[in-house]
């Protein structure tokens, strides 16, 4: 299948933003590629290897968020509408600079779209433990080393975002052997793979994206953790019943402090609730939000621009 890749210069702090309205006008995946996250966390944190130093040089100085489309009969009716709402978000006051929101696409290939990303991909420590390895790349572990093997295909979730490098730090602090947890957001099901590897015993990986799903169960079965974790579509916790030790979400500002609230009947006692995707000037919303829910943040993590917390009831 071809597809159409949109491309849609901003900042970092308006990548979210934009990756969002990509999203609602179809997208079926999307990247962002963004120097600030490799010239930061690169050869820290015990983090290596990351990006080939020739690949870092040719990366644009603006922070690209791609999404994908399928190149259809839709494609130009669909590339329309992204420029109309990033034409509305250019003229929004949102407190922070968007960039230019210059829009280019171009028609990619699938094949030659699944070999050109993968030089961006490395194996990088995740955390004390937690290592992330694409499955075409060689390791030697470590004594303690918990390896996961991940192809995120077309589904945002490598690690090497501050974002989901920080809920994985959170994980290592409050995921205990026989735990349960609750992957809200699943993407690539990064998150609740490392759960499982950190020794939960029932881990619920869920998402919107039927295609980020179809990635969670292919990464699940990769690493032989099929009996552990489990990948469902659906729409953050509604029409679920399941309780957790840990529920992790890895989404933005709005919806965690949306899902908070529900989120409480799925903790079981002693449990921790770790949200991430808070931009710095939105953290006061989300504290206020768990506040107001009942929570205490017990942790705080910061990188870059953004911020990881971690609340019990």
């Amino acid at each position: 299948m071809d597809w159409m890749e949109a491309v849609v210069h901003t900042t970092t702090m308006g990548a979210d933003v934009v990756s969002e309205v990509l999203m609602n006008a179809g997208a079926v995946g999307t990247a962002i590629e963004d120097r600030y996250d490799v010239t930061s966390s690169k050869k820290e944190d015990g983090m290596w290897d990351m990006i080939d130093e020739d690949v870092l040089r040719h990366m644009s100085e603006d922070v690209l968020v791609k999404a994908y489309f399928k190149d259809d009969q839709t494609a130009q009716e669909t590339l329309h509408l992204v420029s109309e709402k990033l034409r509305e978000l250019g003229k929004m006051d949102l407190g922070f600079d968007m960039g230019s929101l210059a829009l280019e696409n171009s028609c990619v290939h699938e094949q030659d779209w699944a070999e050109n990303w993968k030089k961006y991909y490395k194996p990088f420590r995740a955390g004390e433990q937690l290592v992330i390895k694409p499955s075409w790349e060689a390791y030697e572990p470590l004594e303690g080393d918990l390896v996961l093997e991940l192809d995120p295909g077309m589904a945002f979730g490598t690690g090497t975002h501050e974002t989901t490098f920080m809920c994985m730090q959170q994980l290592e602090r409050y995921v205990k052997p026989g735990c349960r947890a609750i992957d809200v957001g699943c993407g690539s099901g990064i998150l609740g793979l490392a759960a499982a590897k950190l020794g939960a015993s029932d881990v619920l990986a869920i998402d919107l994206d039927e295609l980020a799903v179809k990635v969670a169960k292919e990464n699940i079965e990769k690493n032989g953790l099929s009996s552990v974790v489990r990948a469902v579509h659906g729409d953050l916790l509604e029409h679920r019943e399941e309780k957790a030790d840990v529920i992790v979400a890895n989404i933005i500002a709005d919806v965690i402090c949306f899902l908070c609230g529900p989120a409480k009947n799925h903790l079981l006692p002693g449990g921790v609730f770790i949200c991430s995707g808070i931009i710095r000037e939105r953290e006061d919303d989300v504290q206020r939000a768990l506040a107001q829910a009942g929570y205490t943040v017990c942790n705080r993590l910061e990188k870059g621009e953004w911020v990881c917390l971690a609340a019990h009831l």
